[in-house]
């Protein structure tokens, strides 16, 4: 049994025993930096706009973190995380277009994770229940979250607030919940255009991370201390 707390106080937890461990939203960052890139085919847009919009978390309020640093800092991690991958993934497509820019985010984002685990004494990624790289796959705590967002977001709640965090054997947790935005859909949909089938076929042979709609909960990050 683990002590635990919900980002929204007025919803149910659904999580009562855990064992074990383990990122689209459209933000005025990812609109800005369209406004720079040149010119190019419909899909290249969709392509990039995917890659960036999947790293922009959003975060409702702080208030229900101000107990506990730990989430704050977990906050903080999230969205550090989220800027260096979006920096390196604007620089390759503005030199080099969309493929390379898929090659980047497929070295980048597991370095960048890397890099901030080994700066912070914690454990930084993304997982999700329908995984594009199967070293993110979820263990048993983060598939039980990961279903606990899917109940709360159908039993209303908003995308924003989908937050989770606990204390547990293994150490503090901390989970965020990721949307699938509209243009989400050009990689993670169920229509792809042939360079992008052609981009993850190459990088990313066991893809299970397509057939998404509007608005659902494309994966989290996750976020451990051990003890």
């Amino acid at each position: 049994m683990i002590t635990h707390s919900v980002a929204n106080k007025g919803q149910n937890p659904v999580l009562h025993m855990v064992k074990n461990t383990r990122t689209c939203r459209c933000g005025s960052a990812a609109g800005n930096i369209f406004q720079h890139l040149p010119r190019r085919p419909y899909h290249v847009i969709i392509l990039l706009a995917c890659l960036l919009t999947t790293t922009l978390p959003v975060f409702a309020s702080d208030a229900d973190a101000a107990g506990d640093p730990r989430v704050l800092q977990s906050q903080a991690l999230v969205k550090e995380f989220a800027a260096q991958l979006i920096a390196q993934l604007r620089q390759a497509m503005a030199t080099d277009g969309p493929v390379t820019a898929i090659k980047v985010c497929n070295i980048a984002a597991p370095q960048i994770a890397a890099t901030l685990s080994a700066r912070s004494n914690w454990r930084v990624g993304r997982t999700s229940l329908l995984t594009r790289n199967p070293g993110n796959n979820p263990d048993n705590w983060e598939r039980d979250v990961l279903q606990q967002f899917e109940q709360r977001k159908q039993n209303g709640e908003a995308m924003a607030t989908l937050e989770y965090h606990a204390q547990t054997e293994q150490g503090f947790r901390y989970m965020k919940a990721i949307p699938t935005v509209e243009l989400c859909l050009g990689c993670h949909g169920s229509t792809l255009s042939e360079p992008v089938k052609a981009a993850l076929a190459e990088l990313y042979p066991q893809d299970k991370a397509t057939g998404f709609k509007l608005n659902d909960i494309r994966g989290a990050f996750t976020i451990m201390q051990t003890n």
